[in-house]
């Protein structure tokens, strides 16, 4: 079914309820993420099971964090959005439908990535890389959709609190070790680098630390997913 109008655009005076722009902010970051997978995975050398190592494990948390971005929106933003905005509700029924089928490829990429990991074959590759052809056809379709019909009626529904608790599922999905590195890749996904978000959403303490340990190892993380 195509995308209608947003119900909330008739309703200009409503007041807003929260900043639902986080919710872009991570989209580039699955964006970017699953857009570059394909690449990093054709690069790795038959046999070198450190670098297969290295992209898997950031398939892997990518794969994570979209499973919980989509449990989240499935478990509390569905339901609140239903009673709280009826109008939207052939939009709802459209991203859950959605959701669906990236969960098919999403799966896909979870059962495949262990054998490649260990392996670091071309062919082990290949399921591999069928599974990242699904999930980035998919998410071309469900990322817009979302961003044009769903974020503003939430801007207007959620409040936020829920908002923070979105937020909060996201971050408990990074797998231990592994928070600067995904930091950086957050920060790299947005448009001027990551300044405007540092300073949204970290407190100074926090931006210290990325400059003086994070920076540091997201460099290093990104020379080992390009085999440096």
């Amino acid at each position: 079914m195509p995308a209608t109008p947003l119900p909330s655009r008739g309703l200009p005076e409503a007041p807003k309820t929260c900043d639902a722009s986080g919710m872009v902010e991570i989209h580039r970051l699955f964006r970017r993420g699953f857009g570059e997978a394909p690449g990093l995975v054709r690069r790795v050398a038959d046999g070198d099971r450190a670098h297969a190592e290295a992209v898997a494990t950031q398939l892997e948390t990518l794969s994570l964090g979209l499973h919980a971005h989509h449990e989240g929106e499935d478990s509390r933003l569905w339901d609140a959005l239903d009673e709280r905005a009826p109008s939207c509700a052939a939009h709802v029924e459209r991203m859950k439908a959605q959701h669906a089928e990236l969960l098919v490829h999403l799966t896909a990429l979870d059962r495949a990535l262990p054998t490649w990991r260990a392996s670091a074959s071309p062919a082990d590759a290949e399921p591999v890389l069928a599974a990242l052809a699904g999930v980035n056809d998919a998410i071309a379709v469900h990322l817009p959709d979302e961003e044009t019909n769903i974020v503003p009626v939430m801007e207007h529904t959620i409040t936020e609190a829920e908002i923070e608790w979105f937020s909060e599922h996201g971050r408990r999905a990074i797998p231990r070790g592994q928070t600067w590195q995904q930091l950086g890749e957050i920060l790299a996904a947005q448009p001027d680098g990551g300044d405007e978000w540092l300073r949204k959403h970290m407190p100074a303490p926090g931006r210290l630390a990325w400059r003086l340990v994070g920076r540091r190892r997201y460099a290093a993380h990104r020379a080992a997913l390009e085999g440096r």
